[in-house]
């Protein structure tokens, strides 16, 4: 099934250079795939991984084990931000 890979900020470095000024990769998955396998599959860190949404609803660290993806549905990923 495809679900859309949206990475930000400096974990855009694990998408395919000719997709990172989009921060989006459309991507084929399992059926049943969870967040988390998504994760781990693409090499992300998962410590890197502060905020996750599918489909605009947060998905706390301990759920992302258990949150089964769905056809076309967006996860994105946001890693630990600092400002000002």
């Amino acid at each position: 099934m495809k679900i859309s890979l949206k990475l930000f900020a400096s974990l855009a470095v694990h998408l395919p250079a000719e997709v990172r000024s989009r921060h989006r990769l459309e991507l084929e998955v399992a059926p049943g795939a969870t967040v988390l396998d998504v994760i781990r599959d693409q090499g992300i860190p998962a410590a890197q991984c502060a905020i996750v949404l599918v489909d605009g609803v947060w998905v706390a660290q301990a759920d992302r084990a258990a949150r089964e993806l769905a056809e076309g549905e967006v996860l994105a990923i946001w890693p630990p931000v600092a400002g000002g």
